[in-house]
């Protein structure tokens, strides 16, 4: 590309996240409800740069973020304003915080990106640890891949920024016996008009809701309800499978 200015490898990462994960709006209403009923500090993994945080923190919520990605972390810090809300980088499969929280949430699959059983213990011990005495953990994931009925092809998700147009277009979802492998087609296009695209794979492990529950008793969480976060036209459903501490 010719183009005078064009996003830098970090900068990337931010739209990247942003154009795929930022219009995702369905569980929003349960993070929402999960956040008034316990009534005090909430805890959100996989922050990213701040989808879930900063619309609790709209919301009167006092919201502590965590990020893998510090490119993430400093987006959301800097949309944060006077909101109660800050983030931290940190893995989400092991961090001390050194603070207890009354809400734990896990959206958008976030366990299913560990690779495996160890790595999700792992996460799931540190979140007990971070569990106020009647605390509450959520976690979203997907079980299933559904069979496609409607042929229709989805329209991409977008994003302007300064000039340049960064589209990606869920291709397809590839599932096996260990994982399910969700492929998009980034396509960037400069303000003379140059294309350029890839594609884009996210790996999920598989994991369905009484595994996951059972592994948080190993890690001294109880079950307590699932619930269900529905299909939308650009995204499948979830199931969110909510757990607490111990007695």
């Amino acid at each position: 590309m010719t183009s005078a200015w064009r996003a830098s490898a970090r900068e990337a990462s931010v739209i990247w996240h942003e154009v795929e994960c930022g219009g995702y709006e369905a569980d929003l209403a349960l993070w929402e409800e999960l956040a008034g009923a316990v009534g005090g500090s909430v805890l959100d993994l996989g922050c990213g740069s701040g989808r879930v945080a900063l619309y609790l923190a709209r919301r009167g919520h006092v919201v502590s973020g965590l990020d893998i990605d510090p490119e993430l972390v400093a987006a959301l810090n800097a949309g944060a304003g006077n909101l109660p809300v800050a983030a931290v980088g940190g893995d989400a499969r092991g961090f001390d915080l050194d603070a207890e929280f009354d809400l734990v949430l896990a959206p958008m699959q976030l366990l299913q990106l560990f690779e495996g059983h160890e790595e999700r213990l792992r996460c799931l011990r540190g979140i007990a640890d971070h569990l106020s005495k009647n605390g509450l953990a959520a976690f979203a994931i997907v079980e299933s891949m559904p069979v496609p009925v409607n042929m229709t092809p989805p329209l991409p998700d977008t994003r302007e920024v300064d000039g340049w147009v960064y589209s990606s277009l869920p291709v397809d979802a590839r599932v096996d016996s260990g994982s399910i492998r969700v492929r998009q087609l980034r396509q960037t296009v400069s303000p003379q008009g140059e294309l350029e695209e890839e594609l884009h794979e996210d790996r999920l492990c598989r994991l369905d809701a009484t595994t996951l529950e059972d592994e948080g008793r190993v890690a001294g969480l109880r079950a307590v309800e699932r619930r269900a976060i529905p299909a939308t036209d650009a995204h499948v459903g979830s199931t969110v499978v909510l757990l607490e501490r111990e007695a």
